[in-house]
């Protein structure tokens, strides 16, 4: 049986952070899902298929990573893939408290799905989508946070003001 693992977000941009957990999840998995969310109630800044585009764009040298885009409950799209693990990034302290209630929830609603929290590399430890896309709204460079594929999206997206 194949250990399939789904890594769920916005991705909204995807940054090195989420790359590296990525990486870290393709060499403990046999299968690899990035699962883009899509839903419609959140206002993001790149379309679904570019965000999609930027993950793909990431993933090129990764053989069992794939991408692909989801809508309604994480557990269920898990189940449609046949996977039991939930891959979940833990940057800080912080973050447990509400990654904790989600794979509590996960637990609750599919007892199948296990979650998996990964920690990235020290050098991404404070890094977030929402902070790039604000550095990148006023204009500063985003490269050591983002791909350089993903840093000319968000040039493209904001504008370069300096």
């Amino acid at each position: 049986m194949s250990r399939i693992a789904v890594y769920p977000g916005s991705f909204d941009p995807l940054t090195r952070g989420h790359l590296d957990i990525i990486q870290r999840a393709a060499r403990i998995f046999d299968h690899v899902i990035v699962g883009v969310s899509n839903n419609s109630a959140k206002k993001h800044v790149f379309s679904v298929s570019e965000r999609i585009e930027m993950v793909e764009e990431a993933i090129r040298g990764l053989p069992n990573v794939d991408v692909d885009t989801f809508a309604g409950l994480l557990v269920d799209y898990v189940k449609r893939k046949k996977a039991r693990v939930l891959i979940r990034g833990l940057r800080v302290v912080s973050d447990m408290d509400y990654e904790f209630q989600l794979a509590s929830f996960n637990r609750r609603l599919n007892k199948e799905v296990e979650t998996v929290f990964l920690m990235p590399d020290d050098q991404h430890t404070y890094l977030a989508s929402s902070m790039v896309r604000e550095i990148a709204r006023l204009g500063a460079g985003t490269e050591p946070f983002v791909t350089p594929f993903v840093a000319r999206r968000l040039k493209l997206k904001f504008g370069a003001k300096k």
